[in-house]
């Protein structure tokens, strides 16, 4: 299991009792401000643990979802417009409005790890929405696999969501034409 700092403090006290255990060999040392309990991780425990309150979001969640197999490089994580920027190799940040972050945010469990993630509602409007900032034959099969998998989406909250994202016409026009 990962730790973070501030975790590790509530069970061991103070950093000297944490760099104790450490030495002891009763936690490990991930990267700083990170722990585990065993001398490795998932990358993907290490992201959530650093990143708490970022959602998943575009090519790491189309693959959680199952609708591409192509495994993302880097996690692709939502993060306030206002946030600082993120330096850390293993993440692409996305900036998004505060009226918007929010909506379709669930919860998700991979390798153990519980996380937050787009619902697959929300990630076809993303999906739209970027649609041209993405290469083509990407595009076409995961909106191939939405189509295959249109009985298992609730239709209503997808209009819901087209309306109230900035470009909704064009959005609910897409949906139209290309989805159902």
């Amino acid at each position: 299991m990962v730790y973070t700092y501030n975790e590790c403090l509530k069970d061991y006290k103070s950093a000297y009792q944490i760099r104790k255990a450490v030495k002891e060999g009763k936690i490990y040392m991930l990267e700083k401000g990170i722990y585990s309990d065993k001398p490795e991780a998932a990358t993907l425990a290490i992201v959530v643990a650093k990143y708490p309150s970022a959602i998943i979001t575009m090519d790491t969640a189309f693959y959680y979802h199952g609708f591409t197999d192509v495994i993302p490089d880097e996690y692709c994580i939502a993060t306030p417009e206002s946030s600082r920027a993120l330096r850390d190799k293993r993440i692409r940040q996305c900036f998004v409005k505060d009226e918007i972050l929010n909506i379709g945010v669930t919860e998700m469990e991979r390798q153990g790890v519980k996380f937050r993630i787009y619902d697959k509602e929300r990630m076809l409007i993303e999906l739209l929405r970027f649609k041209n900032k993405l290469p083509f034959d990407y595009y076409k099969e995961i909106l191939r696999n939405y189509r295959n998998h249109i009985y298992d989406l609730d239709i209503e909250r997808i209009q819901e969501y087209a309306s109230i994202f900035p470009r909704h016409k064009m959005i609910s026009e897409t949906l139209d034409s290309e989805v159902f």
